[in-house]
């Protein structure tokens, strides 16, 4: 009978720990939204440009037209992005974020979180902000996000703005040229060439 005791406590207090970890981390995911899940999300965006956006394969695809967004409906400041995306090796992509207008998107009117394995400038290549740049690494292909899944985690805190890609740091810094605006996900070609596949799997914006 004591030892049955001794099993059944044990047993109460492996399940008190694992209910405090499932609440610990409920607690912590509290005020995500989640903008795109598998498949579902198209709706929470307005598009611009002719990319062919479609729900396919358990994420939402572009991979045909001269290049688009699809653009968040809200207007977001201080906010997190966490998104898993696979990239083609010649895939021109991004997520631009506080976008001064949503009509027309570019590195001009936002911040462009790049991810553009094969751009020129590689300084603003995948991981970096394009016109600001990002942390160099001795080993280059540590930014290489072709034919794979990947994740971007994206801070914007009033002038501070860091880039985390597939959990490397590649930019932080700060800059005042945009204080807010919708964020875009986008579909790029290279130049005259046509852009790779980009795929989006799973893309959550928290507000801080």
């Amino acid at each position: 009978m004591k030892r049955l005791s001794v099993v059944a406590s044990a047993l109460l207090v492996v399940v008190l720990a694992a209910f405090g970890c499932a609440q610990m981390s409920s607690m912590m995911d509290t005020g995500w939204v989640t903008l795109v899940d598998g498949e579902k999300g198209l709706e929470n965006f307005n598009r611009i440009g002719d990319a062919n956006w479609r729900a396919e394969g358990g994420a939402i695809v572009a991979d045909k037209g001269k290049g688009g967004h699809l653009v968040t409906k809200k207007s977001y400041r201080n906010f997190q992005i966490r998104a898993e995306f696979w990239a083609d090796h010649t895939t021109n992509s991004g997520i631009f974020i506080r976008a001064s207008d949503p009509n027309k998107v570019g590195s001009k009117t936002a911040y462009e979180v790049n991810i553009f394995d094969q751009r020129p400038g590689q300084e603003y290549a995948t991981g970096g902000i394009v016109n600001f740049g990002r942390i160099p690494v001795p080993n280059p292909s540590t930014y290489k996000a072709g034919g794979k899944w990947n994740t971007f985690e994206i801070t914007a805190k009033d002038t501070h703005l860091r880039v985390i890609f597939n959990g490397i740091e590649t930019i932080t810094m700060y800059d005042s040229t945009f204080a807010s605006g919708p964020f875009t996900l986008q579909f790029g070609n290279r130049g005259k060439e046509p852009g790779g596949a980009i795929k989006w799997r799973k893309v959550q914006i928290k507000e801080l």
